[in-house]
């Protein structure tokens, strides 16, 4: 049997997974769409926004378009947990990929036919973060099943650097598609759902999860495994991953809400439109290279540790664009922000999603994946509550001294620090 007639028309055997990872032509088809999916709501992710401030001269409406699609992720993600934990998973995948792809077309359609309205361009937010809510915990139950277990943290490790290299090129893409034509971003990011879609179609893995006599009857019985917040009682009910899962909510939190200060504050600098979108692009370098040091930060020290040590460095980095340099100092701090944030989740992944039993599985990552979700408008909320009434430059410290508060429960927490890595 030749290894691409194997490769993507059965499921994988043994020998399959444990070849190198770059002759691993499931998970590279597997990565190569996922990247295509992520460079594609990048895109739209500034696209849109920037479309409806055209039509509508309202910034409001414009960051309606953020908000709508995270609050469809964040309503339909206990559901999504359920489904990849009972239903066929290529089959979500597939799905989840088509319907993102019509939305996508339905844009420049639209455009085509005058009939684009600010309704159809929310509405398509909300499918957009529906099918991500959907197709988030499949995407990362498929990798691990296409790789042997040895491979796991380096194959998350090329996973999270698809992450940060998408989230990198996909704004300044998105403006040089917009320059070229209205409807050219929206035809590129369908363009990029088609890509993922197609790998979807092309690789296999394993439909369900894997319970022993009990799978076969997984899909079928609705009440199997504690419902929808089956994962979230997981997470909450071990005080080690609750612990860890509070740390990283934290620095996630005050990260989204140091935005808009340091946004704020650059501009009042002078500094111009490009200029601060370059320098806001220093948390994505510094996590393309991060992604190149996960394996040696993890053999550094145990993940307890680790965690506080990341956690605790960006409380001096989140000050850091008070200091002289303008966007060169934001740059270079979100930089090192960044350089920590492959090792974290990767460490999430390897602690939690790696150690839960496969039938809840689907449901833990959806719930960790919800709490992370729900962190990013709350943090914008609150900084722009903040800074109706502080400089930007006192909201940057009241943001690292808060974090510093929360960090402490942890720090002290002696199971936490003394955490290992599973065998």
């Amino acid at each position: 049997m030749t290894r691409s007639s194997s490769t993507t028309g059965s499921l994988p055997t043994a020998d399959e997974l444990a070849v190198p990872l770059r002759r691993n032509l499931r998970f590279q088809l597997l990565w190569g769409g996922a990247a295509a999916s992520t460079l594609g709501m990048q895109v739209s992710d500034t696209a849109f926004p920037l479309l409806l401030l055209a039509m509508t001269g309202s910034s409001t409406l414009a960051g309606a378009f953020g908000a709508a699609q995270l609050g469809a992720s964040v309503l339909f993600g206990l559901h999504a947990g359920v489904v990849a934990d009972r239903h066929d998973r290529r089959r979500i995948l597939i799905a989840a990929d088509t319907v993102r792809l019509l939305a996508a077309l339905s844009v420049p359609l639209a455009m085509a036919l005058g009939r684009l309205t600010v309704a159809h361009t929310l509405l398509v937010a909300v499918v957009i973060g529906a099918s991500v809510a959907y197709a988030g915990p499949v995407r990362l139950l498929a990798v691990r099943s296409v790789v042997a277990p040895a491979q796991l943290r380096q194959a998350l490790a090329q996973d999270e650097a698809r992450m940060s290299g998408a989230a990198l090129a996909g704004p300044p893409l998105a403006g040089l598609l917009l320059g070229a034509g209205r409807c050219v971003p929206f035809l590129g990011a369908a363009l990029t759902s088609l890509l993922s879609l197609t790998a979807a179609c092309l690789v296999r893995f394993p439909r369900h999860a894997e319970t022993g006599a009990g799978a076969a009857a997984a899909p079928s019985d609705p009440r199997r495994g504690g419902g929808a917040l089956a994962g979230f009682r997981h997470l909450l009910g071990d005080r080690t991953l609750r612990a860890t899962l509070l740390v990283v909510l934290g620095v996630n939190l005050a990260g989204s809400a140091s935005v808009l200060p340091v946004m704020v504050l650059l501009r009042g600098e002078g500094t111009s439109s490009g200029g601060i979108g370059l320098a806001l692009a220093g948390e994505a370098v510094g996590a393309m290279a991060g992604a190149l040091l996960v394996s040696r930060l993890h053999r550094l020290t145990g993940p307890g540790r680790l965690l506080l040590a990341v956690a605790w460095s960006a409380v001096p980095l989140f000050v850091a664009p008070l200091l002289p340099g303008g966007a060169v100092t934001v740059f270079a701090s979100l930089l090192m922000m960044g350089l920590g944030v492959p090792a974290l989740r990767v460490m999430i992944d390897i602690l939690i999603f790696q150690q839960v039993a496969e039938e809840l599985r689907g449901r833990v990552i959806a719930a960790t994946m919800t709490l992370f979700t729900a962190g990013v408008p709350a943090g914008l909320l609150g900084s722009g509550i903040l800074l109706d009434h502080v400089a930007p430059g006192t909201a940057l410290t009241v943001l690292a001294a808060l974090l510093a508060l929360w960090l402490l429960p942890a720090t002290l927490d002696r199971r936490l620090r003394g955490a290992r890595w599973p065998s």
